[in-house]
């Protein structure tokens, strides 16, 4: 119920188009990572991203269609 949370920080990366690319052409065990490097995963009020939001954050970026 929290990675709707990644997602709107992903939404509010200015260089999200790039960023979804380079997360699309990672392989499936990079992805987590990915997403927590760069602070979608870090959930408000929080000073580490979150590893299961991550899981949860990728599964439903890679369903955006560039």
């Amino acid at each position: 119920r929290l990675a709707p949370i990644c997602v709107h920080q992903f939404n509010q990366d200015p260089a999200k188009a790039a960023k979804l690319a380079e997360l699309k052409e990672a392989s499936s065990y990079q992805r987590r990572t990915f997403v927590q490097d760069q602070g979608w995963a870090t959930l408000p009020g929080e000073e580490s991203p979150d590893r299961a939001v991550a899981e949860e954050c990728v599964k439903l970026l890679m369903l955006i269609n560039p």
